[in-house]
């Protein structure tokens, strides 16, 4: 198989969808969160890759992948990539925008989906009431639309230590590699683009559909909305299960990489 630091791309369509693939095994699928890419899941591929063949694309219009030039859907990329690489059903493991679609895939794809890991999210439709969720949202949005870069940075990753920490709490080589991830991404983008991504309908109602094992795998120290639209999606899911990483915000894997690849492998050996 791949090396683990090599990169790959295929192209259809008038797309280019990047992605790592390595390892042997069933295949697992690692699906970043919205700004991310890859990377993010640096920590866990060489080691999931010694049991798994491990896949890890960055999604349509994120890092190395190109902008989207027409309406699509994120599940029906990861679906066409497996199928493209022959391979399935497939252990779909997303944080934030990655865990609804996977999510997204397992409802629209269920073929192609053996388990699904959920990380900070519940479904492709989340509902933000929280003031702190509602405010950090406001203020990165603002930012983003009168094009200030860094001010959106900052707003942005906020996210990392969540509402209980301030953000020198959280390893500061932690925010730097989510900040360079998303100048990355976003620096590939224009103010004004508008909304291509083609929403998935009903997907609160039909979650107990999903028929297959399903880990919300969640930060102890993330936004209450998140972690409450995790809890609402394994109440309505027939096979679902939660685990904790303490100490950890919406970014567990990469705050406590050993922690969230134990509580993973743990899950994964129950499949």
């Amino acid at each position: 198989m791949t090396a683990a630091s090599e990169v790959f791309q295929f192209a259809t369509e008038g797309r280019r969808i990047a992605y790592r693939d390595t390892g042997e095994g069933p295949p697992l699928v690692l699906l970043h969160g919205g700004f991310l890419d890859h990377r993010m899941w640096d920590d866990q591929i060489p080691a999931l890759a010694a049991e798994y063949r491990v896949i890890a694309p960055d999604a349509r219009g994120h890092g190395e992948s190109s902008n989207a030039n027409g309406p699509f859907r994120p599940t029906d990329d990861v679906a066409d990539l497996l199928r493209r690489l022959d391979t399935g059903p497939a252990i779909l493991v997303g944080l934030s925008m990655g865990a609804a679609t996977a999510v997204d895939t397992a409802l629209e794809h269920p073929d192609l989906v053996r388990a699904v890991v959920a990380s900070g999210a519940g479904t492709s439709e989340p509902e933000f009431t929280s003031p702190w969720t509602v405010g950090v949202n406001t203020a990165w949005t603002k930012a983003l639309a009168a094009g200030d870069i860094d001010g959106w940075l900052d707003a942005f990753t906020l996210f990392a230590p969540g509402p209980h920490r301030p953000l020198d709490a959280v390893d500061p080589g932690v925010v730097r590699r989510l900040r360079a991830m998303c100048d990355h991404t976003v620096r590939k983008h224009t103010t004004g683009e508008p909304p291509l991504i083609t929403p998935v309908a009903d997907t609160w109602a039909r979650a107990s559909r999903i028929r297959v094992p399903v880990l919300a795998l969640n930060g102890s120290l993330d936004a209450d909305d998140h972690l409450a639209m995790s809890a609402r999606l394994i109440a309505a899911v027939p096979h679902g299960r939660t685990a904790l990483i303490d100490a950890a915000a919406h970014y567990p894997n990469m705050e406590r990489p050993a922690e969230f690849t134990a509580a993973l492998t743990d899950f994964l050996r129950t499949l």
